[in-house]
C-alpha cells in the first residue's frame, strides 16, 4: 500500500456546510474503497494564485491516505464530474515527503529554539 496526498480546491460560491458535504463525499469514497486516511486538514476559503473560472478564492482541503492504486482513479472521476470543484492533485508520497510530514503533523516545525542565556 501507498500513501497518497489529494488537496481538493471547491468554488467560493458553496457556503461552509456545502463545502463540508463536498469533504465529506469524498472522504467517503476514500473510506468505502479500503483506504486509510492518516490526517485531514481543512485550509478553509483561501485566496488563489490565478484566477479560475473568473475566480479568485477557493476552499482548500487536504487528505492524507493510504491505499492501493486503484483507488486513485475512483476518487479522480468522482472529482471530475462534480462541479463544485475547481481543481484537485493526488501525489504519492515517498519516504522522504512522509518523513516531512510526521514531523509537521507533530508539530517539530512550530518549537523554537531555547536562546542560550548569556552569563555576564
Amino acid at each position: 500500500m501507498n500513501q497518497y496526498e489529494t488537496v481538493i480546491v471547491l468554488t467560493p460560491l458553496l457556503s461552509e456546510e456545502a463545502a463540508k458535504e463536498a469533504i465529506a463525499k469524498f472522504t467517503a469514497i476514500i473510506k468505502d474503497n479500503g483506504a486509510e486516511i492518516i490526517a485531514e486538514d481543512n485550509w478553509g476559503l483561501r485566496k488563489l494564485a490565478y484566477p479560475i473560472d473568473k475566480k479568485g478564492n477557493g476552499f482548500f482541503h487536504l487528505t492524507e491516505y493510504k491505499s492501493g492504486g486503484e483507488l486513485i482513479n475512483k476518487l479522480e472521476l468522482e472529482l471530475k464530474r462534480d462541479e463544485r470543484v475547481l481543481r484537485f492533485l493526488t501525489v504519492r508520497l515517498d519516504r522522504h515527503a512522509i518523513a516531512y510530514s510526521e514531523k509537521k503533523r507533530s508539530g517539530a516545525f512550530n518549537k523554537k529554539p531555547k536562546k542560550e542565556e548569556a552569563s555576564a
